[in-house]
């Protein structure tokens, strides 16, 4: 005749931690684990702002997305100079965005951890993440900011 097995307190806090363990390891091996958290401002009807976004995402960032109808008001909170104003607003960490960022620069700052208040690129020049959809590419530079003044950070 088999023996009847009993659980004991021992036994649940067994299983318990077991899946506890799991489910860290599970949380750890997560791509989202080990990307970059950022926040985007924009428009809920900016389409290249949307691309932005995909851009950032299918280079691992986790990104949050704040829609709004006042994105002025944000850029001038968060002291970005006005020729590098552009469509669209984000904060990495203690960094802020500006702008079409290609997603290698924003790990080359994040990598560096440089002395600025962030980086942008103004307007919308064809051909950089988000205003890539069509054949057109057009030079531009990520530029350096820290109040007004502004250096180069990388051209492409």
């Amino acid at each position: 005749m088999a023996k009847a097995f009993k659980i004991t307190q021992s036994h649940v806090l067994a299983i318990a931690a077991v899946l506890a363990a799991i489910a860290i390891a599970g949380v750890m091996l997560s791509p989202k684990a080990h990307a970059t958290p950022i926040t985007v401002y924009k428009s809920p009807t900016c389409n290249c702002c949307d691309l932005w976004v995909r851009h950032l995402e299918s280079d691992g960032f986790d990104v949050t997305v704040n829609n709004t109808s006042d994105t002025a008001n944000i850029k001038q909170e968060l002291g970005v100079p006005r020729q590098l104003y552009s469509c669209h607003t984000a904060t990495m960490g203690d960094y802020v965005i500006e702008g079409h960022v290609p997603a290698s620069d924003l790990m080359t700052l994040k990598a560096d951890q440089l002395n600025i208040e962030g980086i942008g690129v103004g307007g919308m020049p064809m051909g950089s993440p988000g205003m890539d959809s069509g054949p057109a590419k057009e030079p531009y530079n990520v530029l350096a900011f820290r109040g007004l003044q502004t250096k180069i950070f990388s051209a492409h």
